[in-house]
């Protein structure tokens, strides 16, 4: 066994056009296209290797902790579920089926439903840092489909596949999903364009979200169903992720918000409880106050909202949504993906 901490660390993401059609089985049928950006904020795993034959688990910023005997497969343990599905399959895969003693921790700068993906980049930040303390040679297409596999497969939980690749990879990406197979295009743009972006971009937490898993189950149920007006939102939401992108690279702030705006109108048409009363209303506000767009990062329901300002309107936009139940926010894009590193 490793005499080392493995520690990780993997960002957090911003949807930008097109989620939801990385989501099966409308990535399966017809081919998904996401638009997404990492942020500087971060899911974090540190794994100590112990010499007393236990397991323990703790998931630092829900105060979660489990302690037990190791085992080659951990029973599930409420609130440490992506503790225990990474473990049992690193186990599984990797290590012949023999347990490890170890102690291992997460945390992330944002709490699950927050629509950042956080669930995802906390998976990949744990499969990184085995990847460290197992010298696992696993490249990133690799860890994120384990990543996914973990999460939608031996976890059953709802979702799409965006969130993993994008964790792994950092940076602005356009994401092809076909069925089993993903492209990651990473989008080339000059500085000022990714400063002018960071400054036009206003994000608002409105409090973590319930509804997701169900608005997910929901928007897949209406694609097996092939019920047509759903089905024409998405096809719209993908049509805006090639807009939005071409719109970035030409630097077209306009083409951008205009973006943003018709992808909000088609995406609440793909499952009900997309946006509620709360949700028009924030938009709403930020809107009369200068906003030129505005949409929910991730499947909704509630977590954060983004909205595009033009940046003379920032502290406008940034007073009137301070008045409201909620939490201001602003991020700069990160060009590196997850990472792993050790403390000896």
């Amino acid at each position: 066994m490793a005499h080392f901490i493995a520690r990780s660390r993997a960002p957090l993401r911003l949807g930008l056009a097109g989620g939801g059609t990385d989501v099966s089985p409308y990535s399966d049928r017809f081919g998904g296209l996401t638009l997404n950006v990492t942020i500087d904020r971060f899911a974090y795993a540190s794994i100590v290797p112990r010499d007393d034959a236990r397991i323990e688990l703790t998931a630092a910023d829900t105060q979660v902790r489990w302690i037990g005997e190791i085992s080659p497969e951990l029973p599930p343990i409420k609130g440490l579920g992506l503790h225990v599905g990474v473990y049992n399959r690193i186990v599984k895969q990797f290590n012949g089926g023999h347990p490890l003693a170890v102690s291992i921790t997460t945390h992330s700068e944002a709490p699950p439903g927050s629509g950042l993906g956080s669930s995802s980049t906390v998976v990949v930040a744990l499969v990184e840092a085995f990847c460290e303390l197992l010298s696992l040679p696993l490249g990133e297409y690799d860890v994120a489909k384990l990543a996914h596999d973990i999460e939608r497969v031996d976890l059953a939980l709802a979702g799409g596949k965006q969130d993993q690749y994008a964790a792994t990879f950092g940076g602005l990406n356009f994401m092809e999903f076909y069925g089993d197979k993903v492209i990651v295009n990473p989008l080339r743009i000059k500085q000022d364009t990714k400063a002018e972006l960071e400054a036009s971009l206003v994000l608002f937490y409105t409090g973590v979200s319930r509804e997701s898993a169900n608005i997910i189950k929901e928007q897949s149920n209406n694609v097996t169903e092939n019920l047509t007006d759903p089905l024409a939102a998405l096809h719209e939401v993908k049509a805006e992720a090639t807009r939005m992108k071409e719109a970035v690279l030409r630097a077209d702030f306009a083409g951008i918000a205009a973006s943003m705006s018709d992808s909000w109108e088609a995406k609440k048409r793909m499952a009900k409880g997309i946006s509620n009363p709360s949700i028009d209303e924030l938009w709403r506000v930020a809107t009369n106050a200068g906003a030129k767009a505005g949409k929910v990062s991730g499947a909704g329901g509630g977590g954060f909202m983004m909205f595009i300002v033009d940046p003379i309107d920032r502290p406008a936009v940034t007073r009137a949504l301070a008045s409201r139940e909620g939490q201001v926010m602003s991020c700069t894009f990160t060009e590196s993906g997850a990472q792993s590193w050790r403390v000896s």
